[in-house]
């Protein structure tokens, strides 16, 4: 009786303990679990320490305003036979040209050249250009008619009536704005096949294209060109004759000289490799006389009647010629002196004057080219220090007298008749306009 009591007592306090056991694990269980901290992406874990990878939602996206659009590949296309479009034709191409007339280095010319020097070279020709020098920089081709041989030392320089200018005289015409020269002449041998070839090292030198000289067979066949505004310009030179010096047999390239089939000859070689415009530059005519004579006038028709001649621009009788329109292109019969002791000393007083003559070509290379016009500057020497003068525009100085203004008018009124003689209209060339 006694122990069942016992037993039935204790029963009762032994739930009620086990109970509360029970109710403490259960509260250690859920505090366990709100206090552990929850792992951020910058945490380290110990290296013993075992953690349970929480794995959090990923958050939804807010859509943003303006979605940049998905860019979806171009398929490629299949690949069709590419068609050659038919080139449309280049406008017309232009050039403007300018050419004068003997540059003769007569004795008081080389000595005042050897004066303008002084102690900087051996001889300076450029002051005497400085007044025609803007002039010809204005043209996109400016070439020179080089009467005389050049020496290459300096050692024999002489004037009429064997010439031998100073080896500076080429480049000086460079730098007055020359890009060539015509050089076949009647004086061309008179230093013998040496003179030709000095006077070729010169000119090559200096940078200046030349034609009429050459130093061998080769030479002599390859052409002078000129590039100007894409418009290929070929350039030949020729002389009636050579003061009686014979071409030695074995060098007969030295100096072309006149042959109506030698020119043509040539001119066709130059438009088979392309040329667009071919110039001849030819001494011819009867000295002084300021009508052509029929020699002239009988090779200019039968040249020009060909195709493959568009120019011709004469030189040698020291005055100035007339120009004519033969078969719708020019000849300009003669451009007289540009630079030279000549005067009314010893020769006509016209031998003083001399012109400039300004030609624009135009044309494509489908239709060819063509003189579009052609305009001319009277000049005279100036013999107290051999300046060329551009005439028009000296009589626009303030600084000259009235009776040289008028003496010049007058000159300018001379040389534009001779020019127009055959009939013509030929005008001064306006330099306040862009021709």
């Amino acid at each position: 009786m006694k122990k069942k009591s016992v037993i039935a007592l204790s029963l009762p306090l032994f739930v009620i303990l086990l109970l509360v056991v029970l109710i403490q694990v259960f509260r250690s269980d859920n505090n366990s679990s709100n206090l552990a901290p929850t792992e951020s992406r910058d945490s380290v874990a110990a290296p013993d320490e075992e953690r349970l990878e929480i794995v959090e939602p990923t958050p939804i996206e807010k859509a943003t305003p303006n979605p940049s659009p998905t860019v979806i590949p171009t398929p490629e296309e299949t690949a069709t036979p590419k068609v050659t479009p038919t080139p449309t034709p280049s406008g017309p191409q232009r050039a403007s040209l300018v050419f004068t007339g003997d540059i003769l280095s007569h004795g008081p010319v080389i000595q005042r050249a050897s004066i303008n020097a002084g102690a900087s070279s051996a001889h300076d020709y450029t002051p005497m250009f400085s007044q025609v020098s803007p002039l010809l920089e204005q043209a996109d081709l400016a070439i020179c008619h080089l009467e005389t041989p050049v020496s290459s030392d300096n050692l024999s320089l002489s004037g009429y009536p064997i010439f031998n200018a100073p080896r500076e005289l080429p480049s000086n015409l460079k730098t007055v704005g020359y890009d060539g020269c015509s050089t076949a002449s009647n004086h061309s041998m008179d230093k013998g096949s040496n003179g030709v070839r000095s006077t070729v090292a010169q000119l090559q030198d200096a940078g200046l294209v030349w034609s009429g000289i050459s130093r061998s067979s080769s030479e002599q066949r390859t052409p002078a060109l000129y590039g100007s505004n894409g418009i290929l310009i070929g350039h030949m030179s020729y002389t009636y004759g050579l003061n009686g010096f014979v071409l030695p047999k074995d060098e007969p390239y030295l100096v072309n000289v006149i042959d109506e089939g030698a020119i043509l000859d040539e001119a066709s070689r130059m438009r088979s490799i392309g040329v667009n415009f071919v110039v001849l530059s030819v001494q011819w005519g009867n000295e002084y006389q300021v009508d052509p004579s029929d020699s002239q006038k009988e090779l200019a028709e039968k040249l020009l009647k060909s195709d493959a001649i568009d120019l011709i621009i004469g030189s040698h009788v020291h005055v100035v010629q007339p120009i004519e329109k033969i078969n719708e292109k020019y000849v300009v019969y003669g451009l007289g002196n540009f630079l030279s002791n000549q005067s009314a000393n010893c020769c006509p007083a016209a031998s003083q004057n001399g012109v400039m003559v300004f030609v624009d070509i135009v044309g494509t290379d489908q239709e060819g080219f063509a003189v579009e016009n052609l305009t001319f500057v009277p000049t005279r020497v100036d013999r107290s220090d051999y300046t060329i003068i551009p005439l028009p525009l000296a009589i626009g100085d303030d600084g000259i007298g009235q009776s040289l203004r008028s003496f010049y008018e007058a000159v300018i009124e001379e040389t534009s008749t001779v020019i127009n003689k055959l009939g013509g209209n030929y005008e001064i060339r306006d330099f306040s306009v862009n021709n």
